[in-house]
C-alpha cells in the first residue's frame, strides 16, 4: 500500500488554496443547486436585473452580462446543474467521483483549486453546458430578444437534400459561454491560459457533434427533397468525449517571453490541438482522505470484484482490499397489467454481495 507524507501535502494545499482563494469564493456552480437557485424566476426585467448584480458568485462583468439579458439567469442555472450532473455520470466510477459541497462556497472543494487534469474537464464541461443550455433556449424562444433558431445556410452543392427549418444556434451558445465565463481568466497567467484553453475545447466538443437532422417530402412519400437543420448532441455524448480528452490530457508548461504561453512539457509529447484538455499540475492523491482539499477519499467506496478498470476492487481500492458483506433486498417483480388501469407486482427478497473498499 503506497504511504504519503501528509504534512507535506497538507502544506502544500494549504499554500495553493491560499493562493487561490478569489477564485473559490466566487464560484458561479453553486447556481447548479436548487437550494442556491430559486425554481421560479419568473422576473420583471428590473427585478431579473437586481437578481443578477445581487449574485455574489459572478465576477463585475459576469454581473453585467447577466443584467443586459432578460431571464438568462436560470438558464445560466441550468448550465451549472448539467455541468454538476455530467461530471458525476463520468467520473462516478473513478477515484475522484467528482464530489460537491453544497453548503461550501467552492463547489468541489479545495481540489479544484489545483491545475490537475481534474479542474481542465471540469472548465471544458461547464463552458459546453452553459453553451448547450443557452442555444436550447434560443431555440425554444426563451430568449426571443436575443437569439432564435439558427436559419443561416451551410450548403454544399448538392441535389439529395438543402438546408432549412429550425437549427440549434450553437454559435450564440458559443458566443455567451465565452463571454459568460472566459471574463473570469486573465490571460497574463498560466491558471488564466489553462482554463481560457480547456473553456474552448468544451465549447468545440459540442459544435463538432452538431447532427444532421433531415426530413423527407415529395409526392406520395418520394422523398424527392429532404429539408435539413442541424440539431445538438446530447450533452451525455459530449461529456463522454470530454472524458476522452481527459485520459489523454497534455501536461504543460507555463512559458513566459514575449508572448505568454503553454507548451508541453517535454518535447517528445504530441503538441495539444484546440480540441485537447491541458493541465498544469500533478493530480493529488485521491486514495486517502484529505480535509484540507475536500478529499474523501476511497475507503467504504463500493467497488467491481469482477473489473478490471478504474472501478474494479485493485485500482479503486488503492491496493488496501476490500470487505464482502452480503445485503438483503427487496424488490418489484413479476410485475403485470390488470385492467383498468394499474400494474400489480410481487415484491421478491433475495441476497446479494456487495464489496466495499478498506
Amino acid at each position: 500500500m503506497r504511504r504519503h507524507n501528509v504534512g507535506v501535502t497538507a502544506l502544500a494545499a494549504t499554500i495553493v488554496w491560499m493562493t487561490m482563494w478569489q477564485i473559490t469564493v466566487a464560484d458561479w456552480w453553486q447556481l447548479g443547486f436548487p437550494t442556491t437557485m430559486p425554481t421560479t424566476l419568473n422576473l420583471t426585467p428590473t427585478a431579473h436585473k437586481e437578481q443578477c448584480m445581487k449574485m455574489e458568485f459572478f465576477v463585475d462583468k459576469q454581473k453585467e452580462l447577466c443584467a443586459k439579458y432578460d431571464r438568462i439567469l436560470p438558464i445560466i442555472a441550468n448550465g451549472a446543474k448539467l455541468a454538476i450532473e455530467e461530471c458525476q455520470n463520468q467520473f462516478s466510477y473513478s477515484r475522484w467521483n467528482c464530489t460537491t459541497f453544497p453548503e461550501k462556497n467552492n463547489t468541489f472543494g479545495n481540489v479544484a483549486t489545483i491545475k490537475s487534469r481534474e479542474a481542465a474537464y471540469l472548465n471544458a464541461i461547464s463552458a459546453a453546458s452553459v453553451a448547450y443550455s443557452v442555444a436550447r433556449a434560443c431555440t425554444k424562444g426563451e430568449l426571443s430578444e436575443w437569439c432564435s433558431c439558427d436559419n443561416k445556410i451551410r450548403q454544399r452543392k448538392t441535389t439529395k437534400w438543402k438546408w432549412g427549418g429550425c437549427s440549434d444556434d450553437i454559435r450564440y451558445g458559443e458566443k455567451f459561454s465565452r463571454e459568460f465565463l472566459d471574463v473570469r481568466e486573465d490571460q497574463n497567467t498560466a491558471l488564466g491560459l489553462m482554463n481560457l484553453h480547456n473553456n474552448e475545447a468544451g465549447r468545440r466538443a459540442v459544435r463538432s457533434r452538431m447532427q444532421r437532422t433531415c426530413k423527407c417530402h415529395g409526392v406520395s412519400g418520394s422523398c424527392s427533397t429532404q429539408i435539413c437543420w442541424r440539431r445538438l448532441p446530447t450533452l451525455r455524448k459530449v461529456s463522454e468525449g470530454l472524458h476522452k480528452r481527459y485520459e489523454g490530457a497534455s501536461h504543460v508548461k507555463y512559458v513566459e517571453r514575449r508572448r505568454k504561453k503553454l507548451k508541453v512539457i517535454s518535447p517528445d509529447f504530441k503538441k495539444p490541438n484546440r480540441t485537447d484538455l491541458v493541465y498544469l499540475e500533478d493530480s493529488p492523491d485521491y486514495c486517502e482522505k484529505n480535509d484540507t482539499l475536500n478529499i474523501l477519499g476511497t475507503r467504504g467506496r463500493l467497488c467491481n470484484v469482477t473489473s478490471q478498470g478504474i472501478d474494479g476492487c485493485p485500482l479503486l481500492c488503492c491496493g488496501r482490499g476490500y470487505q464482502t458483506r452480503v445485503k438483503d433486498v427487496e424488490e418489484k417483480c413479476n410485475c403485470h397489467f390488470v385492467w383498468c388501469c394499474n400494474v400489480v407486482c410481487n415484491t421478491c427478497r433475495s441476497r446479494r454481495e456487495e464489496h466495499v473498499c478498506n
